[in-house]
Order: C-alpha cells, then structure tokens, then sequence
C-alpha cells in the first residue's frame, strides 16, 4: 500500500515538517464524540479525571470495555444504567487504560504470558481448511438483522 501524499505548496516549510508527524485526522471525531459522552459518564459518578490521580487496574477496565463490546455485539444499543451506547463505554475504558499506562498510572494486573500469540498462529490454517471442507454448503446464518 503506498503512503498518502497530499499536494504540498513547496513555499510552505511547515507541510514538511506537519506531515511527519502523527495524523491525528484520521481518529474519527464520531469515535471522539461518543468516547467523551462515555467519560462523561464517569465523571459525574466518580470524578474528573480521578483514573490519573489514583491510578487503575489494567483487569477492572478490559473487563469492563468486555462487557460493554459483548453487551453491544449481542445487539444490545444502549447500557441499561447510562441509557449511553456501550461503544461509548467501551471507547472511554480503552481510553483510560491508554492514558493510565502514558501516564506511569497503570496497575498491571494483566494475565501471565500464556502462550496466546502462538496459538492462534497455530489455529489459523484452521480457517481456510473448514471454509474448503464446506465450501458445497449453505446454511442459512442469522443476524441481528435476521436470516442471511
């Protein structure tokens, strides 16, 4: 994939300079606008910022971004206690584990290597053998949005 040049004014030394550094256009501002909504959320329950004062475990917050991508995967919108979509959780849990760890706040609970990585690269082949073992089949697949 080759790298995105926008035209630069050869006059303009800051074009230059600007398009080495990190394209912070590319986050999306829906991303940002529920992301926000989320951590609104919570500091209305436990304070501005409090995440950075008093530091958090890595554990409380994948289970809780957890919960919230499960909840929405399974075609629940909103969270029951918020009335906010869960992507808005969600998005603001990721958030806090990224600035805790920026920030030196990070407790890290997380698993013990555990051999993750190598066992999904073992698994993989799996994939393209089952499509080919039942490529003749077509079942019928149902989503949120019914029978495919």
């Amino acid at each position: 994939m080759s790298e995105y040049h926008p035209e630069m004014k050869q006059s303009n030394p800051k074009d230059l300079i600007g398009c080495g550094k990190i394209p912070m256009h590319l986050w999306p501002a829906t991303a940002t606008a529920l992301g926000s909504l989320g951590l609104l959320d919570g500091m209305l329950k436990y304070g501005r910022s409090n995440f950075r004062e008093t530091g958090i475990r890595a554990s409380i917050y994948y289970d809780a971004a957890s919960r919230h991508l499960n909840a929405w995967f399974e075609g629940e919108a909103s969270d029951p206690d918020s009335g906010l979509p869960h992507l808005a959780h969600a998005l603001a849990c990721l958030a806090i584990i990224v600035d805790a760890e920026a920030a030196g706040k990070l407790n890290d609970d997380r698993q013990a290597p555990g051999g993750y990585r190598a066992l999904i690269n073992s698994l993989t082949p799996h994939v393209a053998r089952l499509k080919a073992v039942h490529e003749d089949k077509s079942p019928t697949h149902y989503t949120i949005e019914g029978a495919q």
